[in-house]
């Protein structure tokens, strides 16, 4: 780990310095959130917050471009693009006061997009990496034929990033639950000797540290889909490129559980004709509703991710 922190502290900086910045132009842009129409009563008061923070990830990220490491461009342009993403539909919320900019359709079309160029960039690199490898633990890989390969990597950034974009709602809690993955990933390049998932990873790792000085509760600023989308992309991004798609279902264990309690609370709404299994999905608002403090949420949900990819590692390593 001690390789990658040249680039954390690069990170942390680079994200210290890019936020301090923003937090001085986004409010004088009047590029301030607006709190979810159904969310619980208590987010009411986040609305006026300047938003569009995740920038710093972007960032982050494409400084880290600056180095002619084989795969970076590939990876570092996939996380721009769906920061890209992102800023369209923040900027689109913006500009009509609501919380409401793309359809998730189209989100989730252009996202399939994303990915679809990043892994024919793949496709097309000859950098070396565990390419086709979905799964690999010790001296076992689990391979797959490339098509397999190619459609579970589209459906892993798509669930990933809008797996994410779903944790996003309160204070720091995508921020931080996304630290220990990124923190794993950082290993696992190492390990693997792909030198762009551990710069990517740790660039991500260290920006993540520096945006919740101001993204902690109570939170200066908000990511908004400029930073759950990017961090996404870079979650999954580097979990392909490192031959362990699989792993994220369990390393990103908490953003599976958002997403599925979304799902499942859809699902089970439509067929019931109304009733609900959780109080409110996401999963963190459930716990909200329940009584529970946000600051409690987000603490119990970080602890949640560390052991999942304390898990994650223990099979890996």
């Amino acid at each position: 780990m001690s390789l990658a922190l040249p680039w954390i502290l690069e990170g942390f900086v680079v994200s210290l310095l890019a936020g301090a910045a923003l937090l001085w132009v986004l409010p004088r842009l009047q590029v301030r959130q607006k709190a979810y129409e159904d969310a619980p009563v208590t987010h009411q008061s986040k609305t006026g917050t300047p938003t569009m923070g995740g920038l710093v990830f972007v960032v982050a990220v494409a400084a880290a471009m600056l180095v002619r490491v084989p795969l970076m461009a590939a990876l570092g342009g996939f996380v721009v693009a769906c920061g890209a993403i992102g800023f369209i539909d923040d900027y689109l919320s913006v500009r009509q006061g609501t919380n409401r900019g793309l359809r998730a359709r189209t989100k989730f079309l252009l996202s399939a997009l994303a990915a679809v160029v990043f892994l024919r960039a793949l496709d097309g690199s000859f950098a070396i990496f565990p390419r086709d490898t979905i799964f690999h633990a010790g001296t076992y890989a689990l391979v797959a034929p490339h098509w397999v390969w190619l459609l579970l990597g589209i459906v892993a950034v798509t669930g990933t990033i809008h797996a994410v974009n779903l944790t996003d709602g309160l204070d720091g809690l995508a921020t931080g639950t996304m630290i220990p993955p990124l923190a794993i990933l950082v290993g696992i390049g190492l390990q693997t000797q792909v030198a762009a998932a551990t710069i990517a990873s740790a660039s991500g790792l260290g920006s993540c540290l520096g945006f919740l000085v101001f993204n902690r509760y109570p939170a200066k600023m908000f990511m908004g889909d400029t930073g759950s989308l990017a961090l996404g992309a870079l979650l999954s991004g580097c979990a392909i490129v490192t031959g362990e798609m699989l792993l994220l279902i369990l390393i990103g264990g908490v953003f599976v559980a958002e997403a599925l309690s979304v799902i499942l609370q859809v699902t089970y709404f439509k067929l019931t004709q109304g009733k609900r299994i959780l109080r409110m999905s996401p999963l963190h608002h459930h716990f909200e509703l329940g009584g529970w403090p946000e600051t409690k949420v987000t603490a119990r949900f970080w602890i949640a991710s560390l052991l999942c990819s304390a898990l994650g590692w223990a099979i890996v390593r």
